[in-house]
Parts: C-alpha cells; sequence; structure tokens
C-alpha cells in the first residue's frame, strides 16, 4: 500500500523525529547518517516499506508507512537535516557552554604545571635554536 503524505503531516513528522534525535543528544550521528545517505533516499524509504510489518510491533503502522513515504522525497530529508541541526543546536547550548568552560578550566590547571613550564620553555629553546 502506497501512503500519500501531505506538506503539513511531513512537517509533523520531521519536527517529531527532529526533537527524538536532538533530545538525546544525537543530532550529529543522525546528520551524518542522513547526509550520506541523501543520495539513496528512495531506496531507504522502500526498504522502509519492507520492514514494515516487523516495525508495526514497535511503531504505529500509519506514521512509519508515513514516514517512510515522506523520505522518499529528498526535499523532506533536505528539511529533515536543516531541523535536526536546528534542534539540536537549540536545545544543547547551555550543555556546550559548560563542557567549554570545563575544557577551558582544565587547560588553566595543566598549564599552571611545571612540567607544562618545562615543557613550553625546552619547546622555546629549541624554536629558537632553528630545531
Amino acid at each position: 500500500m502506497i501512503v500519500e503524505v501531505s506538506k503539513e503531516r511531513s512537517r509533523e513528522l520531521i519536527e517529531i523525529v527532529a526533537k527524538f534525535f536532538a533530545s538525546r543528544r544525537l543530532g550529529a550521528p543522525a546528520l551524518l547518517f542522513l547526509e550520506s545517505m541523501k543520495p539513496l533516499n528512495f531506496i531507504g524509504s522502500q526498504i522502509m516499506y519492507f520492514i514494515a510489518p516487523f516495525a508495526n510491533v514497535l511503531f504505529k503502522g500509519d506514521e512509519f508507512e508515513e514516514f517512510a513515504a515522506m523520505l522518499g522525497e529528498r526535499e523532506n530529508i533536505n528539511l529533515l537535516i536543516q531541523r535536526i541541526d536546528e534542534l539540536d543546536e537549540e536545545l544543547n547550548k547551555e550543555q556546550r557552554k559548560k563542557e567549554a568552560l570545563k575544557r577551558q578550566k582544565f587547560f588553566n590547571r595543566i598549564k599552571s604545571t611545571n612540567f607544562y613550564i618545562k615543557l613550553k620553555s625546552i619547546f622555546n629553546k629549541n624554536k629558537n635554536n632553528g630545531g
């Protein structure tokens, strides 16, 4: 059975999938997968139809089939990629700031150690001696 999906329904499905990946901090792997599989989007959507009987155990049948039909159009893949990227950036901005601050504190601690200071002076001597 071939399913037709309206543009509004495609947008809803894109939002659901994008939120799923972004909320679990899986935006980067999802983007990598989607970008690499973009040329094969039609084949991927057909494979989803093939596994639909098994997927109905885990998913709502209609949504899975609608999602498979939606993936058959390259425009929807591009919209999905864009939305995952936007949501990932939006939802994880604070976490990324905290991680950047942690890294900065870590590097500042390293820079204040005697080992780093000695290593830096050795490097500078070698650099000045042409070595």
